[in-house]
């Protein structure tokens, strides 16, 4: 879930692992699965680095003002409708990305906001990138028979269209140790409805207010919690042979607070980073 102000400031991987970290960084095995959500931000380079992801994106078509020789593979998004522009599947093309999400939030009216008839219209533009395409990513409710997801796929797989993996999103309210067990039984229900791969494009405990998109209104746990989440949650994804890559909400802190976020301004990582940093390695 990001906000419309964020995005202002801005094949199943073969591979077993890719080395990740540039300049002091340590050079670590790191799991493919590995990613990020990240917007624009000072130190936003640094922070790819140290959090040791194997890919990220930014809910844009184009790397921003990350380099090209950045280790961790960019994933280009096509936000919402009016995101569907010549000039933007150009810029997804020369992105260098292996594969395309789509559609941030569809179903709610402060995201995406699009009709699945809207995203079944523009969906062969979205083809015709030859990439890989991710399902338009629900706020919730993937594996509801006759939910947003559920009458998108029905329709794409009427009209011949091609989704390759389901793009997900999942954030936990509980700060527990049942919250990663509710997360496995969301993937598991939507990978038994649809039989597609998954990725995980958004997760975190955090418990939005008022339903607010905004993380700077939401309640969160404390870094202890946070920080087992990551832990638990990592390892599970791991484990699961349909998750083909995961990736945290998100990089930056918000001004003032640390939230979920991984990295400060001054490329610094928070507590919840260092956790971060280290799940999905290889040599641990």
């Amino acid at each position: 879930m990001v906000s419309a102000i964020c995005l202002l400031a801005v094949a199943v991987t073969a591979a077993l692992y890719h080395l990740r970290g540039t300049g002091d960084e340590e050079s670590v095995p790191v799991s493919a699965k590995k990613g990020v959500g990240t917007w624009d931000f000072r130190s936003v380079k640094a922070g790819l680095s140290k959090a040791q992801v194997s890919w990220y994106y930014n809910w844009t078509a184009e790397r921003g003002r990350v380099p090209a020789s950045q280790k961790a593979k960019f994933v280009p998004m096509v936000w919402n409708a009016s995101s569907v522009t010549a000039e933007n599947l150009e810029k997804v093309r020369a992105s260098g990305g292996d594969a395309l999400l789509a559609f941030n939030e569809p179903d709610r009216a402060d995201q995406a906001n699009m009709t699945v008839q809207q995203a079944i219209d523009l969906w062969p533009q979205l083809e015709a990138t030859g990439l890989r395409l991710g399902s338009p990513a629900p706020a919730a409710g993937g594996a509801v028979e006759n939910g947003w997801l559920d009458w998108f796929l029905r329709l794409a797989k009427e009209r011949g269209h091609r989704v390759d993996f389901i793009a997900l999103h999942w954030y936990g309210e509980t700060f527990d140790a049942s919250a990663v067990q509710q997360m496995r039984d969301y993937l598991q229900s939507v990978y038994q409805r649809y039989g597609l791969p998954i990725w995980l494009t958004e997760f975190a405990l955090i418990d939005f207010a008022e339903q607010s998109p905004d993380p700077a209104h939401a309640r969160y746990p404390s870094d202890a919690e946070q920080t087992q989440f990551i832990n638990d949650a990592t390892a599970m994804l791991e484990q699961l042979p349909y998750v083909e890559r995961y990736a945290w909400f998100g990089l930056p802190t918000l001004d003032g607070t640390a939230g979920s976020g991984l990295c400060r301004e001054d490329g610094t990582l928070t507590v919840v980073g260092e956790a971060y940093r280290t799940a999905g390695r290889l040599d641990s």
